[in-house]
């Protein structure tokens, strides 16, 4: 109680100075820029992304809905979507605003990872064959130069 007390006169003190407002501003300002570059600007990122990936479903594309349930994209319109579901292929009618994930394009980021770990692991492969004939190649030479000494 007694910090809340000194902390309270303290603020009293440096506003009767004028200081005290000035300073306040300032760290106010400097809390919303925190806030919003910690908070609200990742948000609409995600935002945005979320968006894109709805605008860009095609037919075909395997989806993933809010409530859970996966399909086959049939039909594309503005604003909703049939998909199929099922064994049965039971269509049903959403909006696009309820697709959480896009599988088929998560499919496709995935194999496009695979495939550039695959290549550089390769290229990694490489330069260790390349380095390790250049050091036989220098051990042969320095071999043949020894050789020639001893004789």
């Amino acid at each position: 109680m007694n910090v809340f007390y000194l902390l309270a006169q303290s603020t009293q003190n440096q506003a009767a100075n004028g200081k005290g407002s000035i300073g306040m501003i300032v760290m106010m300002a400097a809390l919303f820029g925190l806030m919003y570059f910690m908070m609200i600007r990742p948000q609409k990122k995600k935002q945005k992304e979320e968006q894109n990936m709805r605008d860009n479903i095609q037919i075909g594309d395997e989806i993933t809905t809010i409530g859970g349930i996966m399909g086959r994209v049939v039909t594309v319109k503005d604003d909703s979507l049939i998909i199929e579901t099922g064994a049965d292929r039971n269509k049903m009618k959403i909006t696009r605003w309820a697709v959480s994930t896009n599988n088929t394009a998560n499919e496709k980021i995935e194999a496009e990872r695979q495939a550039a770990k695959e290549a550089a692991e390769a290229e990694k492969q490489a330069k260790m064959e390349e380095a390790a004939a250049e050091g036989k190649a220098k051990r042969k030479k320095t071999k043949k130069k020894d050789d020639t000494f001893e004789e």
